[in-house]
């Protein structure tokens, strides 16, 4: 039984690391989400004249998700001058909680874009399951590596990797 479990386990490590690398050179998905003022946005729009992004998907719920959020948040100026980059956080809460979102993102001082997936099109576009999930691209608006899960001193990785990707370097990991 533990030999089965194993296997499950080894077989969902390499699943999941494929999808990592099966969503290199893809775009964003087209998909609506809504501003923190209720205007609708579609994601095909997110654009940084050429720049790298970051998209990281969050809620309110979600402690290691604010976590990150607030550890990028105390580096994001330096980040910005360094590579150009430009974070928008998607929050993933509901129509019942996505009234914390404005708040949360204010309290914390977030100086992104923030924007709210309150039926979860976006990330189910994305195939995006455990949350903090993030999701860089390049110059071109194409997927070229993302996360998920948070761990203290994460963005430190997350950083090198926009650093590569701000060069045109590969990324191979």
């Amino acid at each position: 039984m533990k030999k089965i479990i194993l296997g499950l386990f080894i077989v969902g490590a390499f699943a999941s690391a494929t999808i990592i690398q099966n969503s290199e050179g893809r775009s964003i998905p087209a998909a609506d989400v809504k501003t923190l003022d209720g205007k609708t946005v579609n994601t095909s729009k997110f654009s940084n004249d050429g720049k790298p992004m970051i998209i990281d998907f969050w809620a309110t719920w979600c402690k290691p998700c604010k976590k990150e959020l607030d550890a990028i948040s105390e580096v994001y100026a330096e980040w910005q001058k360094e590579t150009g980059v430009k974070l928008i956080a998607i929050s993933i809460d509901d129509s019942r909680s996505s009234g914390k979102v404005s708040a949360d993102a204010k309290t914390h001082g977030w100086e992104y874009e923030v924007y709210l997936d309150e039926n979860q099109d976006f990330k189910r576009a994305l195939n995006v399951g455990d949350i903090p999930q993030v999701f860089i691209l390049n110059g071109k608006g194409e997927i070229v590596w993302q996360h998920n899960g948070y761990v203290d001193g994460g963005e430190e990785h997350i950083f090198e990797v926009l650093k590569k990707v701000a060069k045109g370097e590969k990324i191979t990991e």
